[in-house]
């Protein structure tokens, strides 16, 4: 590991200011995917940043319906919240399905954001990687690749973005707030992160220095019945193969909203758009479900390994949004 210096913030401005004053510098939360990563050498800073202790640990419930969500709030924290779990279970069994109790309690919501796209190529220094060193190559697409991207990948990189809080975020149209030098900034997480295209290295369009401060939810009724599932090789922590938050409002045998983002499928969380057109307005039927599916689908371009998640992310849209349409009819 490289030496490196260590500074405390208290206040968002201190902090921007800090790595403002040194390029090479990363803020430090729970240190969960960077500490990791500088052991092995992937990330290099000269300095951190530590933002633990600024004032962004709250999670506040509007009368409008909005949930406005500090950065800093762990993702124990965040999961246990009771008007997170009451009108977006979804996020906290999102949250609660991403990783060990012990990790739970250090990550913070603004890390999760940040957690890099990878893969173990990423992660060896002795193989290439355009992530890490844009141009020399990526050995996935002809190596092992069984639990990689089948939907919006290119040829430069087809990692998957790990984070499981991500994909409920996306499905409930959350906007990230920033703070630069130059004043406060706003993203819609479906803009937040960027397309892998030829510069996988590049991976969110937040402005250099910037520091995340929140992520807002706006209202959404139809969040409140909502469910998150995440398959997996095993049943203890692990990425997933194939994830999906769904909501559901049918009435009268009608969809008359609906919002699913699938994980595990890409290089950020899907936001299934064409699956949700084809569903809204139309029948709440097993049949309306697996046509939306194979809508949303039909764009994957699966590698020889990963075929298998084609079926599987089909089978998982028919199974949660049938559960959901079962609960709404009792």
């Amino acid at each position: 590991m490289r030496e490196f210096g260590y500074e405390r913030a208290f206040d968002v401005s201190g902090a921007v200011a800090l790595l403002g004053a040194d390029p090479d510098a990363r803020y430090l939360g729970g240190g969960t995917n960077l500490v990791d990563l500088m052991k092995s050498g992937v990330e290099r800073p000269a300095r951190l940043v530590d933002v633990r202790e600024l004032p962004l640990d709250r999670v506040e419930f509007a009368n409008s319906g909005e949930l406005r969500i500090g950065a800093t709030v762990t993702n124990s924290d965040l999961a246990a919240h009771p008007d997170v779990r009451r009108h977006y279970p979804a996020l906290a069994q999102a949250v609660l399905a991403g990783a060990s109790g012990q990790l739970r309690n250090m990550a913070t919501v603004g890390g999760n954001l940040l957690q890099r796209t990878r893969c173990g190529y990423f992660t060896d220094l002795a193989k290439p990687c355009n992530k890490r060193v844009p141009g020399s190559g990526c050995p996935a697409v002809e190596g092992e690749h069984h639990n990689h991207a089948i939907l919006g990948a290119s040829t430069r990189c087809v990692a998957t973005h790990p984070s499981d809080m991500a994909v409920a975020l996306t499905a409930f149209d959350a906007v990230v707030s920033y703070e630069t030098a130059d004043g406060s900034g706003e993203l819609p997480l479906a803009e937040f992160y960027l397309p892998v295209g030829d510069t996988p290295h590049l991976e969110t369009a937040l402005p250099p220095g910037a520091l995340i401060t929140g992520v807002t939810l706006p209202a959404a009724p139809v969040a409140a019945r909502s469910r998150y599932r995440k398959v997996r090789e095993r049943a203890s922590y692990a990425f997933a193969i194939g994830s999906i938050a769904a909501a559901l409002d049918v009435r009268d045998g009608v969809v008359r909203e609906v919002r699913l983002a699938f994980g595990a499928v890409a290089s950020r969380p899907w936001r299934a758009r064409a699956a949700e057109r084809a569903l809204t307005g139309g029948p709440a039927s097993a049949e309306a479900f697996a046509a939306a599916a194979d809508a949303e689908l039909a764009a994957a371009r699966p590698l020889p390994h990963n075929g298998y998640k084609v079926p599987l992310m089909r089978n998982l849209v028919v199974a949660m949004l049938t559960e959901l349409t079962e609960e709404a009819a009792r």
